[in-house]
């Protein structure tokens, strides 16, 4: 699919996906419903488009010619995530160690200023 992936949209190249991949782009002049029709539907999956048409027999037949490969209908793998650990409780674990350090020193100049002053009285 990626091959096609470039000629969506491009009015040059013409494609219609019907569970299969049609290039178009020769027949855009002689389509009955004309070439509008054809580039609506191109680089999408045109199957309701072409099926509520109510295409004839010969014109499935017609078809057959401009099939230049099959739509790949299988999802794509879904990648496997690697977990990587930003050591994000270690920073936590520093920032807590860091910061009861302030409140016990301010205790601490507390206890010893309160100390000092009743000393003096």
């Amino acid at each position: 699919m990626d091959r096609w992936s470039s000629l969506d949209n491009d009015i040059d190249h013409p494609w219609l996906p019907n569970y299969q991949v049609y290039d178009v782009s020769s027949y855009l002049d002689e389509h009955p419903g004309g070439d509008d029709v054809l580039l609506r539907a191109t680089g999408k999956d045109a199957t309701d488009e072409f099926e509520d048409a109510g295409h004839s027999k010969t014109a499935r037949e017609l078809m057959e010619q401009y099939c230049i490969g099959e739509l790949d209908q299988t999802p794509p793998p879904i990648p496997e995530l690697e977990i990587v650990s930003k050591g994000l409780p270690q920073k936590v674990l520093n920032f807590s160690k860091q910061y009861w350090a302030v409140p016990v020193t301010v205790v601490g100049l507390s206890v010893v200023v309160g100390f000092l002053y009743l000393r003096k009285k």
